[in-house]
């Protein structure tokens, strides 16, 4: 037994020496049995060899240092670390033994495995998959990206096979690391800490859900990664390092390690970690394990991490995983398939929206031989899992939840699979084999009946696939035994999905449920519908029903429409309801075939048969996308579309399906060969211009011959068409190719002759220069169309172009003037022809220039492009006048001569720097200026300028010289060094240099002068010597000396003398002695002139420095000072400190005893021998526990274990006597301390109360000692504590001192907090003592009646147009258990609507509310409906919020609800603003026939919101007139122009009718802007536009006249109306205004009654302001009465976050009050308060540290209200005398008052003011009976008694109030200041508001009488009489002049009379088509 209790006492820890300077070496271990932990911290100092004074730290391997508390928790064999640093770095790798015995678990739960792992499946991928699961679980946390990655490395030359598994998790500690090591300890069980009580996590914790469960918690059962790592090899490396850890842990644990210890009888289940740095393989066998070395290295950077090796891997694994690579990736992909894609799955049809996307990413890599590149699959490029082909084929999904017993919860989804015409959708396994011999075998059946008779569900646990466990179906979702509304068949075309949360059972290995399907099947599982994200409470089988029949209407089709185009309607259909919609396709697949837009096509079953091709696919109904279904229409084009033109919809079933391509095509190329096919043009004169060339102008072009040809080369006039033959013509125009457009010079148009075809006369007109094209188009005779059936017929086109002549003349371009002398430009000549064409120069030129003032010469001339005259240069001098003229005249032989132009010449570029004063020496005197001018001149000596033209002067020859820089950029010159010159204080002469150079401009040479610089006569030295009377020696005074002289006592003899800049000594005059200056007097002696300095009387408070300063003031000032440091004087009297005043009965005091001057300072005269001779006597004092000693380090005797142990409680006298010295010091001795708190009347626990509502009983608690006996201590203050923080209380006190009784009473006002038990906990506190209170539990019910959110639903997928309804918006009040407030008025119910973006939490002002609507279902009383409310008719971004009005003052606001109102239905074009009424005439000038410059045209809707998005296609401009009469063209004859329409938007430009157009002179006509769009179904009304035609330009003058006018006149009349209804509504408002402010004055009666005024005095405004005056006059009667005041300076008031100081803060009205407070806060009156510590901390720095600060932000204050400590539950228990009171209610606070309050309740705490002495002593005894913590007490004779109960002495005695020398607190103003002051305030109120009312009538006085005035009645004359101008100029223009038939009068005709061309004349051509040049 004996031995066995010496084991047990064993304990030892081994320790690593880790210091960075110590070598690798073995542990130490070290005995820590029987030795506390500073012995520890002996022993490894002396195992270690450790300095006395060398720091160090000891620690766990996870980096824990060790202290006191963690010593006493280390177990036997722990390994330690010894540091320099906690985070140093670890020199070398160290091994810890850990040991991982199995957990019991093993032995409960090892049958499980067995029971459910015979599946007879491959199990390798899901050993994997338990690895991937401990990864998932490990990146759970991180905020980036997750990455796992397995890695196979069977290349064998680098040391494998082995797999590796890594992730970037959080990684693990040793400890957890030693967790994972122990077989069956799940996460439910285990510690992640080394020591007991400090774990990293106290227990798992249970993720909060979330959708799928995809919460990465599959970590479970610390079983499956050990099962999965020995079931892929032999042995595992555990390599991790966690988060906030610089080491990495490394564990390995092996199946050949296992069996060594086995043999040699070890322990099996133990082993090492190794602790080392980040990219530490030294203990890696490199030439084995290459690859290792590699992942090692990989460390480096990681933040955390960890990587499982395993090694030994079973060689049919190997196989395994290289041959069926593709699959068991696949399997995996298949398994994690959500992890990876997240909640909707690999939808490759949808765009992955970013919140959905997964941050996971597992990557796997199978790495063979070195020259083998290695196969890397991402489980997220596995497209074929079986997942990812259900989520694809399916067309829509049926989602549902089962909720069961607990929280246990499923999600499910049920996908259809459609039947597409001749096969089913529904996915097969491509690596399902198809067993043909097994006919009975269940899931042979792969795609002949859909799923067959495979399970509907596959089963997810936590995110991840449970491979075994499969749900057949369920109850409402089977095949029906018989056949319903749903064929049967659907029923197998439907997969689903299981997510069931972690409240069901797997099994340890993840394979199989345990319980899924019993629990899903039982009677308490409830399946309800989740439609949008919402729970739906309906019949579950109905809906499923429901949905798969609506699946099978929709998506079970046999042909497919593809490639949607957009909706049309059919107007070819008699029957109205078919006519729309119907909807267009490109192609559809029929019967295996696709047809496509444009594909040839045979009808079949038609009359006749016809070709064509396919235009479109039309399906009746509202579809979008592609679509299924069993038939349609298609459109068809008649080919050849030439001959043709025509298009026909037929069935789809009538097209040919035998008909072959080639013969479709050889039909329709026959009919093709009769069509016009090209043109052939001759010339017959024999002059053919060929295409390009280029030709004189005035070359004629022509005569022409043109002749049509089909394919087969015959000549032909006719289209060969069946119906209508139709003429053709041939149509010619040349266009001409400007600069800015092409164009039209000629235009003809050719009719067929018999004899000589088409025929065109030479044309002549052809004088512009550049390029031409000649075009000859076919056209038809009676519509003038160049295409037909689409295709364009035959045409010819010819390019040529027309050059330029000779030179003739030449022209100068302009020159940029001015110019500078002396600076090269060029001069731009341009010749030209005789045409005026710009043309190339003559050889050999040379031009002359002249100029009479300035010399012009040029150097060459440069040939190109252009031809340049070039560096002509101008020289010569400019006598100051710069902005003169000069002419200049150029001259070219054998030119024409150009104008004369005229130049501006100014000075050139700087050349030369001049210096004045140009001496070579300068003498100046030190301090004195230089002064320099210089001049910036150019070669011409012009003085010149430029920008940033700066000379610069630099002083060489010296240190620290100052640099002159001056601007010349607007003078050319300036002057330098005019600043006294500066040097250090020189005694001889010095030369210096000055340099003057210009920076910019390194090219002007510089320019230097010498300075000779003499010494100062000026004052430079102040000297202070001390030379005693009659006496020789002087004490010279240095620069700050430190004297050292008796306090209280004087310096005198003082002199001074003054020196000049050479150090010679400067005669004192009185001139000069005048201006000395000392700190410490004001008044100087008369001595002064004799160079002596005033007495110094050095103060009287020894050893701290004093600061004296001399100094002579004149230009310079020179100062020199010294420092006096007084000592003290002879000793007078002890001085006695202790260190309270009140002290209990048994307690002991200390303190001690100084000797002191007459001053108080303290002396040096008391040492250890003087104990001899002090003695200590009081009335029963305890003389043997007094001790006596001196202190050497403060030279004083110290005083301790003064205690009373006899007597009577009350007031105690000490002497103390030292030789003939005597101190007396009064102390107050009290009763005991109290001990614990006991609840009166305690009720039954718990007690029930609702949320938010209070207790009406209070709590009652009796202070009582440790005998429970009431204790009357008013000091102790009991505190209510809630234990949850959660619970929130409200109370009148939170916390309050006992009462005379020791009692404290605690009323519970408002309880809230979540639901359930919560404990409320009653502790008394006495500084920093605690004492144990009662606990009350409170059960929280919530309060179904209190509304505490708005939960807001409507239809989020609607589109909002404006000026529509609103969706119906449905409010939902609930309350704090989570249901409907059903007592809730609608009234106080709104929702509120602005325009722009959420703006927070509240709606802006500008907000337009709108109420609730009637509610139609009234069985839904707790729903609000916000209904029938009409969208804004202006588009753009609005907000929605609700917010109900709880009361008066709490309102609920919901969320803002961003709203985007998009325009409505496009209906009209229209302009942004209307344009003005065009006045154009058929004349010569085009700008006379302009209809339009540029006008901007949109879509917009009925509100004139633009709603042309995505609408593009043309606005074709046509005009229209009335009756018959004739309409006119636009340019180049045409009846309409068309404008490219491009999102809605034309911008219409450049309209003008054409030259001679026909047309009604004076007619009105309107233009009509028709859209034609590319969509179909789009009606757009057209915007129309009157314009007034006329025949000539005159007429057109007069009516321009007339419509300006009628322009004009109009605005006029939109001007009178402005103002008239400008008027009546100022009217209207003024009217108003006289209202209110007639209300204004009869709410201030009543206020002005109750102050007591006399209303009927207050009756014209001079009366009232008599009355504010005389007020005013005694307020500064009360101002002016004399009353006390702090006299302390505030130099900080005013500043920001400066409220001021503490003196200046309160006032107390009663002077004595004020007299003994102001003494109590003494040390406090001169402290500043700010609001911020910034401002603390600004004041602190400005004062050197000097100034008290105390910031508001730092002050710890909680509101007090509690009683007088003799108050106690509302009754007294004593009865005072005294009048004591708070000193914080006598505390008036004229500014800040919640401030205030915090500062002074900081400050004075509890203190209360007594009358006398006495009565406080009797005040005090009283509470402190009662158990009460009894505070600071004051009396108004100026005693205190202290919270210790200590009183007496100088330093419990307030002076009296003239030697607090204004330190105190001011008084206030009398009351009645307060109510003469709101008396004023509502006399200027009604003031204002009578002068208010008298203008307001005033003004509406007036503005009636305005209304009646002449002038207005004169403005409505004026507005009939323009109004009827305006009716008679609208009749004027609307009318047609008489003087025209009603023929229609046309300038020229459409087509010509006879079948020949009307060739004009050759003079009448070259008019009619002259070009605006």
């Amino acid at each position: 037994m004996a031995e066995d209790r010496g084991k047990r006492r064993l304990k030892s820890v081994c320790v690593y020496d880790c210091r960075p300077e110590s070598s690798a070496a073995p542990p130490r271990e070290i005995d820590i049995a029987n030795r506390d932990y500073n012995m520890f911290l002996q022993a490894v100092r002396q195992v270690f060899s450790l300095w006395r004074n060398e720091t160090f730290v000891i620690s766990t391997t996870d980096r824990r240092e060790i202290d006191e508390e963690l010593y006493k928790e280390l177990d036997d064999g722990k390994t330690l670390h010894l540091l320099q640093s906690v985070d140093q770095e670890l020199p070398s790798a160290t091994q810890e033994r850990i040991e991982y015995l199995p957990h019991y678990h093993t032995l409960v739960q090892c049958g499980m495995y067995e029971y459910y792992a015979s599946e007879g499946q491959k199990a390798l991928p899901y050993a994997f998959a338990e690895l991937i699961d401990n990864a998932l679980s490990a990146t759970a946390n991180n905020t980036g990206f997750r990455s796992i990655e397995i890695r196979l490395l069977f290349d064998e030359a680098q040391g494998g096979p082995a797999v590796v598994v890594m992730d970037n998790g959080c990684g693990m500690t040793s400890k957890q690391l030693n967790n994972w090591a122990v077989y069956r300890l799940s996460k439910f069980v285990r510690e992640n800490s080394m020591f007991h009580g400090h774990s990293d996590h106290s227990g798992y914790v249970r993720p909060i859900p979330v959708p799928r469960s995809l919460n990465s918690d599959i970590s479970y059962f610390g079983v499956g990664g050990k099962q999965a790592v020995f079931y892929i090899g032999q042995s595992v490396r555990m390599i991790s390092k966690p988060v906030g850890s610089p080491d990495v842990h490394e564990f390995v644990m092996s199946k050949e390690e296992f069996e060594r210890k086995e043999k040699n009888k070890e322990d099996i289940y133990s082993g090492f970690i190794r602790n080392r740095k980040p990219g530490d393989f030294s203990h890696v066998n490199v030439s084995a394990e290459q690859f290792l070395q590699s992942i090692v290295l990989e460390e480096e950077g990681k933040e955390s991490f960890t990587a499982v090796v395993i090694t030994g891997i079973q060689a049919e694994h190997i196989i395994y995983l290289k041959q069926h690579f593709s699959l068991w990736t696949r399997e995996l992909a298949h398994t994690y398939h959500y992890y990876i894609h997240g909640i909707d799955g690999n939808d490759q049809k949808k765009t992955r929206l970013t919140d959905s996307v997964s941050n996971i990413d597992i990557q796997i890599s199978l790495f063979e031989r070195s020259t083998r590149v290695p196969r890397v699959m991402n489980l997220r490029q596995v497209d074929n899992d079986m997942q990812t082909l259900y989520v694809n084929a399916s067309v829509s999904t049926f989602e549902f939840k089962a909720t069961g017993a607990g929280d246990s919860l499923v999600e499910g989804l049920i996908r259809y699979h459609p039947f597409l015409y001749d096969r089913e959708t529904y996915p097969v396994d491509p690596y399902a084999a198809v067993s043909v011999e097994d006919e009975d075998e269940e899931f042979i059946v792969l795609n002949p009946e859909g799923r067959g008779k495979r399970p509907i569900f596959e089963c997810f646990w936590n995110g991840r696939l449970i491979p075994y466990t499969s749900v057949s179906e369920f109850e409402w979702c089977a095949r029906p035994k018989k056949a319903g509304p749903v064929p049967l068949e659907c029923y197998n075309r439907i997969s689903g999905v299981l997510f069931a949360n972690d409240r069901f059972q797997v099994s340890t290995n993840k394979l199989t449920f345990m319980d899924l399907e019993l629990q899903l099947r039982d009677r308490e599982t409830i399946f309800t519908r989740v439609y949008n994200g919402q729970e739906l409470r309906v019949k579950i089988h109905k809906e499923f029903t429901s949905w798969l029949k609506e699946c099978h209407e929709r998506f079970d089709k046999q042909v497919k429409f593809e490639g949607f185009m957009g909706v049309m309607s059919r107007m070819d259909i008699a029957i109205k309801r078919l006519q729309s919609p119907w909807a267009l396709f490109k192609a559809i697949k029929w019967d295996g075939k696709t047809y496509k837009t444009g594909q040839y096509v045979k009808s079949v079953k038609t009359h006749p048969i016809f070709f064509g091709s396919v235009v479109q696919f039309l399906l009746f109904g509202d579809h979008e996308g592609d679509v299924y279904a069993t038939g349609g229409h298609v459109q068809v084009a008649l080919e050849p579309k030439e001959l043709y033109d025509e298009k026909r919809i037929i069935p789809i079933s009538k097209i040919d399906r035998q008909a072959t391509a080639a013969t479709i095509n050889k039909n329709i190329e026959d009919e093709l060969a009769k069509f016009p096919d090209r043109l052939r043009v001759s010339w017959p004169e024999g002059n053919p211009w060929f295409e390009n060339d280029t030709r004189m102008t005035g070359t004629p072009l022509g005569p022409i011959k043109v002749e049509i040809l089909n394919k087969k080369g015959e000549s032909m006039s006719r289209l060969p068409v069946t119906v209508n033959t139709k003429k053709l013509l041939i149509d010619l125009k040349v266009i001409w190719h400007s600069p800015k457009r092409n164009v039209q010079t000629n235009c003809y148009i050719g009719v067929h002759s018999s004899k000589w075809e088409y025929w065109f006369k030479a044309m002549e007109n052809l004088n512009k220069l550049g390029n031409y094209t000649l075009h000859l188009q076919t056209i038809l005779s009676d519509s003038s169309a160049s295409e037909w059936a689409g295709k364009r017929l035959p045409h010819y086109t010819l390019n040529f172009s027309i050059k330029e002549g000779e030179a003739v003349s030449f022209v100068l371009a302009c020159i940029t003037t001015p110019l500078q002398v002396g600076v090269p430009f060029s001069i731009p000549v341009e010749f030209k022809d005789a045409f005026d064409y710009p043309t190339q120069p003559p050889c050999d030129i040379k031009p002359q220039m002249e100029c009479s003032s300035l010399e012009l010469s040029y150097a060459g001339i440069a040939f190109g492009t252009t031809t340049v005259i070039k560096d002509v240069r101008v020289k010569g001098k400019l006598n100051n006048n710069q902005n003169k003229e000069h002419k200049v005249k150029v001259q070219i032989q054998g030119m024409k001569k150009s104008q004369p132009w005229l130049i501006v010449v100014n000075p050139g570029p700087p050349h030369t720097l001049v210096v004045l004063p140009d001496d070579d020496v300068i003498s100046i005197e030190n301090g004195s200026p230089a002064n320099f001018t210089v001049e910036v001149h150019d070669e011409c000596q012009n003085i010149t300028t430029q920008p940033k033209l700066t000379v610069r002067c630099q002083l060489l020859g010296a240190p620290d010289l100052p640099v002159d820089v001056v601007d010349c950029s607007n003078t050319g010159s300036g002057l330098m060094m005019s600043k006294p010159l500066l040097l250090k204080t020189i005694n001889t002469e010095q030369i210096i240099t000055a340099r003057f150079n210009i920076p910019n401009h390194k090219t002007v040479p510089c320019v230097e002068r010498k300075l000779r610089v003499l010494p100062s006569s000026q004052v430079s030295r102040l000297e202070v010597y001390r030379q005693e009377e009659d006496s020789n020696d002087v004490m010279v005074l240095q620069n700050l000396e430190r004297i050292d002289w008796t306090a209280g006592d004087t310096l005198g003899n003082l002199y001074f003398r003054l020196y000049d800049e050479g150090n010679r000594p400067i005669c004192l005059s009185p001139q000069l002695t005048n201006k000395i200056k000392v700190n410490w007097t004001a008044k100087m002696n008369t001595d002064l002139s004799q160079g002596k300095l005033p007495h110094v009387c050095v103060p009287t408070q020894a050893l701290r420095e004093n600061f004296y300063h001399v100094s002579f003031h004149d230009q310079k000032i020179v100062n020199t000072s010294f420092i006096i440091v007084p000592r003290p004087d002879e000793p007078e009297r002890l001085r006695v400190t202790l260190s309270k005043s009140t002290v209990k009965m048994g307690e002991t005091l200390e303190g001690h005893i100084d000797m002191i001057d007459q001053y108080g300072n303290k002396t040096d005269c008391l040492n250890a021998k003087s104990l001899n001779s002090l003695s200590v006597s009081a009335d029963d004092l305890d003389k043997e526990t007094l001790i006596v000693e001196w202190e050497a380090c403060t030279v004083r005797l110290s005083v301790s274990g003064i205690r009373f142990v006899s007597g009577t409680p009350g007031p105690k006298e000490l002497c103390f006597k030292y030789q003939n010295m005597e101190e007396f010091v009064r102390i107050r001795v009290t009763v005991g301390p109290p001990a614990r708190i006991s609840l009166m009347n305690e009720p039954e626990m718990p007690l029930q109360v609702l949320n938010g509502q209070g207790l009406s009983t209070p709590f009652v608690l009796q202070l009582c000692d440790e005998w429970g006996n009431p204790s009357p201590d008013q000091r102790i203050v009991i505190a209510m504590k809630t234990r949850s923080p959660l619970l929130k209380v409200k109370s009148s006190v939170t916390s309050q001192p006992v009462d005379v009784e020791g009692k404290a009473s605690f009323l519970l006002e408002a309880i809230s907090g979540p639901k359930g038990e919560h404990q409320l906990e009653f502790r008394g506190t006495f500084s920093r003592n605690s004492i144990p209170g009662p606990v009350v539990t409170l059960n929280v019910i919530p309060d179904p009646n209190k509304p505490v959110k708005l939960r807001t639903e409507y239809d989020r997928a609607a589109t909002l147009c404006a000026g529509n309804v609103f969706p119906v918006f449905t409010v939902l009040v609930l309350s704090e258990e989570g249901s409907p407030v059903k007592n809730i008025c609608p009234a106080s119910l709104s929702m509120l609507l602005w325009h722009g973006v959420p703006s927070g939490s509240r709606p802006p002002s500008t907000a337009t509310p709108l109420k609730c609507s009637k509610q139609k279902d009234s069985g839904k009383d707790s729903c609000f409906c916000f209904r029938d409310k009409q969208i804004p008719e202006l588009m753009g971004k609005y907000v929605i919020q609700f917010v109900l009005a709880v009361d008066k003052t709490k309102y609920l606001w919901s969320q803002q609800i961003p709203l985007n109102v998009a325009p409505n239905k496009a209906t009209k074009l229209s302009p942004e603003a209307p344009p003005s009424t065009p006045v154009v005439s058929n004349s010569n000038t085009r700008a006379n026939r302009m209809l339009l410059d540029s006008l901007c045209l949109k879509i917009m809707d009925q509100y004139s919101n633009a709603a042309g998005e995505g609408i593009d296609g043309q606005v074709v401009v046509t005009v229209t007139g009335t009756g018959d009469m004739a309409v006119p063209w636009f340019e180049h004859d045409n009846r309409s122009v068309s404008y490219t329409l491009t999102n809605g938007e034309a911008l219409i430009t450049d309209l003008a009718l054409s030259e001679n157009s026909p047309g009604v002179d004076g007619a009105e006509y309107t233009l009509h802007f028709h859209v034609e769009v590319q969509q179909s179904g789009v009606s757009i009304t057209p915007f129309t536009l009157p314009f007034i035609f006329c025949n000539d330009a005159e007429h057109q003058k007069v009516m321009t006249t007339l419509s300006k006018k009628k322009d004009r006149l109009s605005q006029t009349v939109l001007m009178y109306r402005e103002i008239f209804d400008t008027n009546e509504q100022l009217k209207s408002e003024l009217d108003c205004q006289v209202r209110d402010a007639s209300n204004k004055l009869n709410e201030l009666k009543p206020q002005i009654i109750k102050s007591g005024l006399n209303l009927s005095e207050l009756t014209t405004v001079s009366a009232i302001e008599n009355v504010i005056n005389g007020k005013k006059a005694i307020l500064k009667k009360m101002e002016d009465q004399p009353r006390r005041k702090c006299l302390i300076p505030d130099p900080f008031k005013g500043s920001p976050g400066v409220l001021g100081k503490v003196a200046h803060l309160a006032q107390i009205e009663d002077d004595d009050a004020a007299k003994v407070i102001s003494w109590h806060l003494l040390g406090d009156m001169d402290c500043v308060v700010t609001e911020t510590t910034t401002a603390a901390k600004r004041i602190y720095d400005d004062t050197q540290g000097r100034q008290q600060v105390i910031p508001l932000e730092t002050v710890f204050w909680r509101p007090n209200n509690r009683p007088l400590p003799h108050i106690r539950n509302g009754s007294a228990l004593f009865c005072p005398v005294g009048n004591p009171v708070f000193i914080k209610d006598l505390l008036i606070f004229p500014q800040y008052v919640e401030s205030c309050n915090k500062v002074f309740t900081s400050l004075l705490g509890d203190t209360i003011l007594v009358d006398d002495l006495d009565s406080a002593n009797d005040y005090r005894r009283g509470v402190v009976q009662n158990k009460v913590l009894c505070p600071t007490l004051l009396t108004r004779q100026g005693e205190r008694i202290r919270s210790n109960g200590k009183f007496g002495g100088l330093q419990n005695k307030a002076p009296s109030i003239e030697k607090l020398r204004g330190q105190v607190f001011g008084a206030p103003l009398p009351k009645e200041y307060n109510n003469t002051q709101t008396q004023i305030e509502l006399l200027q109120q009604y003031l204002v508001a009578m002068k208010k009312a008298s203008e307001v009538q005033s003004d509406y006085n007036i503005h009636l009488q305005y209304l009646q005035s002449p002038q207005m009645k004169q403005k409505q004359q004026e507005l009939k009489q323009q109004e009827q101008e305006l009716r008679d100029i609208e009749e004027t223009l609307a009318s047609t002049p008489e003087r025209l038939s009603r023929a229609v009068t046309v300038k020229r005709t459409l087509e010509p009379e006879t079948p020949e061309p009307v060739v004009p004349a050759k003079r009448t051509r070259r008019k009619s088509h002259k070009l605006d040049s």
